[in-house]
């Protein structure tokens, strides 16, 4: 890949956004595009005709999407299916039309079944029904997928999906009302340090078993699929590694020196028991994650710190 081509990063405010622009960058990429949201409505149309026309970007990274945990998902499941296949139709569609050359849609782990088997393939995709509290974003980023395959079927486009485990990182969003369980639990356990080390009460089980990966690795994940023309049109990232949530949040408890007590709240959804992947493909192209799991909590912890107050609160 040539370093000077037009790279347009849709969502570069964002946790995942933002770690690309920086791993683009350490590589030597001088032209990279961004823009905010408040000066590009993605879910318009129109709008975002005008943006490819100006900036004529030649590759496309679709990192922008409307995010959340459980809670936000079921509470606004018509703007979690909505705003992302606005957002996504537009890119896709405008950047086919466009001719650009190549297209790197990212979606989720949660467009697979709920009682897949573990762990979990990309060919397991649509072979079963979702997980009830997020099936929204899933649909709505399945479609996306779909429309990037039907793509290089049609057009034999380089346009590629890449589909991570549970993300976390610094820029993370730790708003307790819209947030992830590992950033939540962050702000949680933080937030009761303080508070002479009250305790902390946790939705579900704490049986469900999650898989993390932490951002910067995901970046990396992009950039490898940038610079290699992948064969294939969906492939998983991630760690091929996981824990029980009540494993994370011991972890995250004893990174951050809470020593106050835990409560399971087990009148509150766990979600899917188990979300693994198969990152099988990945690794035979190439590409592994570098990151373990208590580093990046600590990296994760110490940009909070930093950034304590300064965070965006999602307004849903």
């Amino acid at each position: 890949m040539n370093k000077e081509k037009k790279i347009y990063i849709a969502g570069h405010n964002g946790m995942v956004g933002s770690a690309i622009w920086r791993a683009l960058s350490l590589k030597g990429y001088t032209n990279l595009i961004g823009v905010s949201s408040k000066d590009l409505d993605l879910r318009d149309q129109n709008n975002v005709k005008d943006f490819f026309e100006h900036h004529k970007p030649d590759v496309v990274i679709d990192a922008a999407a409307r995010v959340g945990g459980i809670l936000a998902n079921n509470d606004f499941p018509y703007q979690f299916i909505m705003e992302n296949m606005q957002i996504q139709n537009n890119l896709i569609d405008t950047a086919l039309k466009s001719d650009v050359e190549k297209f790197i849609f990212l979606g989720s782990s949660c467009i697979y079944p709920k009682l897949a088997p573990q762990p979990l393939k990309e060919e397991y995709l649509l072979t079963d029904t979702l997980e009830p509290t997020n099936e929204w974003y899933a649909i709505a980023k399945i479609t996306g997928v779909k429309t990037c395959q039907a793509i290089r079927k049609q057009f034999d486009k380089d346009y590629v999906s890449l589909m991570p485990t549970n993300l976390y990182g610094t820029h993370d969003n730790f708003d307790l009302k819209s947030s992830h369980v590992l950033p939540a639990m962050i702000r949680k356990f933080h937030e009761a340090k303080l508070n002479n080390n009250s305790s902390v009460s946790l939705w579900g089980s704490g049986s469900p078993m999650r898989e993390f990966l932490f951002v910067d690795d995901m970046a990396e994940a992009v950039v490898f699929a940038l610079e290699n023309k992948l064969p294939d049109y969906l492939y998983n990232i991630g760690t091929g590694e996981d824990l029980t949530i009540k494993m994370l949040a011991n972890t995250i408890q004893q990174i951050i020196g809470h020593k106050g007590e835990i409560i399971w709240d087990d009148t509150k959804p766990d979600g899917t028991p188990r979300k693994l992947m198969d990152v099988s493909k990945m690794h035979e192209l190439g590409w592994k994650h570098r990151v373990n799991l208590e580093t990046g909590i600590q990296k994760t912890y110490d940009w909070f710190l930093e950034n304590e107050g300064k965070y965006k609160e999602v307004k849903l």
